[in-house]
């Protein structure tokens, strides 16, 4: 859903404007519009927020990420692909709707733990459909939820079939505190001939217009850490038996890591035309 906002801090009037599918770029969408009162004093601060957050193609699956190896394709290519496993979990925990939440979403939970390594409110939550304690829950907002119901365990290979795209999030394996070089890809200055700055970041600005350092400026700091996707990866082989995945390629973060995988978004296939 895509909301923009114009508001005033002192008064204002809310009008919201509603488009389906067809008439929007790829998703539906709905602007709220909020303009100041007349009369009321003057706005100051008044600016325009625009709030994005598009649907899934298709509903996804939490996994977890074991690790990188070679795999032979039936005509000799070496393809590297990811392992991707699945402890117990992936089991819909809550049902929203249009009319009890605004938005239609599947909320699934997965990782199992002990009760202990939950809260009560988190415990209770669960206890409602008489679920597993899992860590994880996640929502997945998609354009029709029937044919899902709480309690419901999602199966893989019904979900995903052996080449389709998927697209991966999780979080990158953190850095720490990195320079310009490393973080930005930044060039090193000379190293002989009298250089003193080798891999020093340089200039980073004017002087006394605008005297400042402008907002965004690509500096060292801390590096990785920040939940990142990959789109549009192939699924190599999908094996029932130790219950894993292959996707060619790699994906975010390190060996354990926690995965979001869901159906990539191909326009004209799973996401309207414009």
């Amino acid at each position: 859903m895509s909301v923009l906002s114009i508001s005033s801090p002192t008064c204002y009037l809310t009008r919201s404007l509603s488009f389906p599918s067809s008439q929007t770029s790829r998703n539906p969408f709905q602007l709220k519009i909020q303009q100041p009162c007349m009369g009321m004093g003057k706005s100051r601060g008044r600016g325009l927020v625009v709030m994005m957050g598009s649907m899934e193609a298709g509903i996804g699956v939490m996994g977890t990420k074991l690790g990188m190896m070679s795999y032979f394709e039936a005509d000799g290519v070496v393809v590297p692909v990811t392992i991707v496993g699945f402890k117990e979990g992936n089991i819909v925990t809550q049902i929203k709707t249009d009319a009890t939440d605004g938005y239609n979403a599947v909320q699934v939970g997965y990782r199992r733990v002990r009760d202990r390594k939950l809260t009560k409110p988190e415990m209770g939550h669960l206890q409602k459909i008489d679920a597993i304690p899992m860590r994880h829950l996640q929502e997945f907002r998609l354009q029709n939820i029937d044919g899902f119901q709480p309690n419901q365990r999602l199966v893989l290979d019904e979900i995903f079939k052996e080449g389709d795209l998927v697209d991966v999030s999780g979080t990158t394996i953190g850095k720490g505190f990195q320079g310009g070089i490393k973080r930005h890809n930044f060039k090193r200055g000379p190293m002989s001939h009298g250089s003193k700055s080798h891999r020093q970041l340089g200039s980073i600005g004017a002087g006394t217009t605008p005297g400042r350092v402008y907002p965004g400026k690509k500096m060292p700091g801390r590096m990785g850490g920040t939940k990142t996707k990959i789109r549009k990866l192939k699924i190599v082989k999908i094996d029932k038996e130790l219950n894993v995945l292959m996707i060619k390629g790699g994906v975010p973060g390190k060996p354990g890591n926690l995965l979001r995988i869901t159906p990539a978004k191909i326009v004209g296939k799973n996401i309207p035309k414009n």
